[in-house]
């Protein structure tokens, strides 16, 4: 990656906004914001299949969740932060994972320009290609600084998307047991 190159792209942004990008405060800008975006964007070139750990399951059946997991992802319209919490929850089939790898899973796809939409499926769904249990649910509930720093300016305002598969999907019951002990 040629960082002087996109220095220089971001002065020009500085520039277009009205700022002058060679004062004292705004000197090594360009060179923070490309640090802050190998933080922000790390999620992309990263397998979840190559960061998570499963293990037999040792006999259990019960719900395995993992809830209010802080996460913060950037609006891939607004390239703005959304901010709130997840929860995963999975129903073992013969393998169950390393709760820490929940958190991994999410931070991956969370680490990328993203729309919430998404990133509960791609949660939802990777779990259930590498783990292959009975059931997973994923809900997010977050809120989006596109809408509250402009536009609409809702500032109390919480986007909940919710990816079912399996069981908690066709049994009315598991769903309700994760929607229930979400709260």
């Amino acid at each position: 990656m040629d960082e002087n190159k996109y220095e220089k792209m971001i002065k020009e942004i500085l520039k277009h906004i009205g700022e002058d990008p060679d004062r004292e405060g705004l000197r090594y800008t360009p060179k923070r914001i490309i640090n802050s975006w190998k933080e922000l964007y790390s999620g992309y070139g990263k397998d979840p299949k190559k960061v998570l750990t499963v293990f037999d399951h040792a006999g259990y059946t019960g719900m395995v969740l993992l809830k209010d997991v802080e996460l913060y992802s950037m609006c891939e319209h607004h390239l703005l932060p959304f901010v709130g919490k997840c929860h995963i929850a999975y129903l073992p089939d013969k393998k169950v994972i390393g709760i820490s790898k929940l958190a991994r899973l999410m931070e991956i796809y969370a680490r990328r320009a993203q729309i919430q939409e998404r990133l509960t499926d791609e949660i939802a769904d990777s779990l259930e290609d590498i783990l292959k249990p009975l059931g997973v649910a994923v809900q997010i509930e977050a809120e989006h600084f596109c809408m509250r720093m402009r536009g609409v300016s809702k500032q109390h305002s919480t986007l909940v998307t919710t990816s079912l598969r399996g069981f908690f999907l066709t049994s009315a019951s598991t769903r309700n047991e994760f929607l229930n002990a979400i709260k």
